[in-house]
Formats: C-alpha cells, structure tokens, sequence
C-alpha cells in the first residue's frame, strides 16, 4: 500500500490486515519460542531473540520511518549503541560529538576503551575539526545533531563526503529529531541510532532503542549482532513502542510550538544569560539545521545569569518534573552538569560548554500558558 506522507505511515504503524480475526492491533506474540511445521521447515519464526513478530512489525515501521534497509529494536538506547560500536575492532577510531550524551561518553571511555577502542571527542559543527581529527585508523564518526544538550549543529551533507572520501562510517544519533523531523540516511548516514524511550515511545513508559542501517550489508552485520548478543526488546514494550508511534506526528508539532514559545518568553528574562534552540533566529547554524531538517524539536536549554537560579528554579516548578529523560507528554526540567552529563568528568564538562549554570528543558504537550506560569514562579519569584 503506497503511503507517500510520514503521517500516514505513523498513524498505520502496526495496523493488522492479515489477522482473520479482523483485529486491527498487532498482537502481543508473549512466547520465546515457535512451533516447527516439520522437519527442516520454520514459519519464519524460531526463538524470540531470532525474531518475534510484535518486534518484527515495529522494526519494519522504523525502517520505513527513516528510509532505511532495515531496523533493529533493542532492549535500551544504549543496548542499541553497544550493538554498532561491536561492529569495531581493537585499534580503530572514533571521532564523536564533544558534547554527546554522557552515557555514550561512559561507554566509549569505560567499556570500549579497554577493548582497545579509541576516540577523538570534537565539535563537529565545525567540519574543518572533523578532518583534522582524521587518523589512518579512523573508521567512524559518531554525532549527534542537535547535540545534547548544547543545541549545536552538524551538517549532515558535509559529513557524508568526509566520511565517504575517508571510507569511515557515518553513524547518526536521530534522538532529538525522529525520522518525523530528519533523516539522516537520506542525507548520507550509513546508520541512525535512536533512544526509542524518549519521542519514538514518547509517554516516559518504555525503556528501548533501536538501530536503522543503510545497506543490506550493515543489515546482515547488525542482525547477526542483535541475534548473538540478545540484547532484544520485549514483545509486549515492542506493542507498546508501535502505540506510541501513532502519535508522533501530533505530539512533535505540538511540543516543538510549545519550546518555540517557552524559548522566546525564557529569552525575555533578566535572569537568562542565553538560550540554546535551534528555532530561534539567532542561532548560529539554524540555516544549516533548516537545510536538513523540517523543524527544530522541543529540546531547549538555557545558562542563568546566577547560579543560585539553578536550584531555585528546578526546586520551584510544580507543573513541570524534575527528571532525567526526555521526549514524553510532560514537561521535564533536567540539570546536565550532574544528570545526564554527570559521567563526565568536570573539566571537560566546562571546556566543552555543559557549565554549572546551564538548565535543560523537555518541553511537552501541556498548555503553554501553564508551562510559562509555573517556570515564571520558579525562576522569577
């Protein structure tokens, strides 16, 4: 069936038509194994870390979502990542985000790393950075864009000639957009990586990830990872991550309308040193960010002028939670510095910008007047 928009096929994703029930849902397939019809002979479906048709559906619908080969659902983010950074050998190479996600930073610096795997940390909004890290035994780049949680820019075009002339692989993390709002595999990526907990699933209820590849060949070297190492989502969060999906499109254009406006009212504030959001017309690569993507999120954060602002404000909201995460129906208020980026350590936090001061914002799909009320008595009262 030919589905040109990506509203339709969200709004689709996991539709039955083949159950004789008639059941419109996807069911739930809560079995770890599968009848054989006879000997040499399989429907298709072994053993539930092989395959299993809920999860099978949902890693379909996100590789149609992001133009890929295929995809893979994973039981965390992270269990997603670990997956793509197997596909390495002792010796090689990462250039990566400087201002990535602290637990990608943990993973490469605690665990890769004693496999011999070695990275270069750099903004990559800057290319010229990016060619400057080259080393002969560079084999990939890792970024995200918008980075968490500086809000900065990579090009995606540029990257991908770098990537292909240097024969790296080109590995996005599409958290922050979703394929709703960018697709890096159509801008020259060979794998887009997602922590499906935040937007994907987007109600603060599942814990996933998932990867989507390019090629048939990055497809079969993943597929053969995902299978040897079992790092697998579950039938029944798979059902619950293709609920989730159906209203991406809605939630997307509701919570990016929102941080367009809590980012402009946070902008007027006395006690505001700067605002970091792409949607904003004194961004310094927002024409960049326009030329590869079709909105610019709800991720905000925001440096206050006083430090003593920080605690007063996460302390003061009452509508929005205190919370690490992201990406779900209700607004959360998150401290990088010792949250999310806390793996990293202080003095490269403060070299690359995730300074004291600075705050972050999930901002979700409340009423915008409530989400500016309660952040006003918080900061301003």
């Amino acid at each position: 069936m030919h589905m040109s928009k990506i509203e339709s096929l969200l709004a689709q994703a996991g539709l039955n038509r083949n159950d004789p029930t008639g059941a419109l849902s996807t069911p739930i397939y809560q079995t770890s194994t599968f009848r054989h019809p006879a000997i040499g002979q399989s429907t298709g479906f072994d053993y539930s870390r092989s395959s299993n048709p809920t999860r099978l559906i949902l890693e379909q619908t996100i590789a149609a979502l992001e133009q890929g080969d295929r995809g893979f659902a994973f039981a965390s983010g992270m269990a997603a990542l670990t997956a793509v950074l197997t596909l390495f050998k002792p010796g090689e190479h990462f250039i990566v985000s400087d201002d990535l996600y602290g637990g990608t930073y943990r993973l490469f610096e605690e665990i890769f790393s004693r496999f011999g795997i070695t990275t270069s940390y750099v903004d990559c909004s800057d290319t010229a950075k990016i060619e400057e890290a080259l080393r002969p035994e560079t084999k990939a780049v890792l970024i995200e864009t918008p980075t968490n949680p500086l809000m900065k820019i990579a090009d995606l075009r540029k990257i991908s000639v770098i990537a292909e002339k240097s024969g790296l692989l080109f590995i996005v993390d599409n958290t922050f957009m979703t394929p709703f709002f960018q697709r890096p595999l159509e801008l020259g990526a060979d794998i887009v990586i997602h922590s499906g907990t935040k937007f994907l699933s987007g109600h603060n209820d599942v814990v996933c990830g998932f990867v989507v590849t390019k090629s048939c060949d990055l497809s079969g070297r993943i597929g053969f990872i995902q299978n040897a190492t079992g790092g697998i989502l579950s039938p029944s969060d798979s059902w619950l991550v293709i609920r989730g999906l159906k209203t991406l499109a809605l939630r997307m254009e509701r919570t990016q309308s929102n941080a367009q406006q809590l980012a402009l009212w946070i902008k007027d504030q006395t006690t505001v040193l700067d605002v970091l959001y792409p949607g904003l017309a004194d961004h310094p690569s927002r024409l960049t960010h326009m030329s590869q993507a079709s909105g610019f999120g709800s991720m905000l954060s925001f440096r206050v002028k006083d430090k003593a602002l920080v605690g007063k404000t996460i302390h003061g909201v009452e509508l929005i939670s205190f919370a690490e995460s992201l990406g779900g129906c209700e607004t959360l208020i998150t401290y990088p510095a010792l949250q999310t980026h806390g793996a990293i350590p202080g003095d490269i936090r403060e070299k690359i910008g995730v300074t004291d001061d600075l705050i972050r914002i999930s901002v979700g799909i409340e009423h915008i007047d409530d989400l500016i009320t309660d952040l006003d008595r918080a900061l301003n009262g």
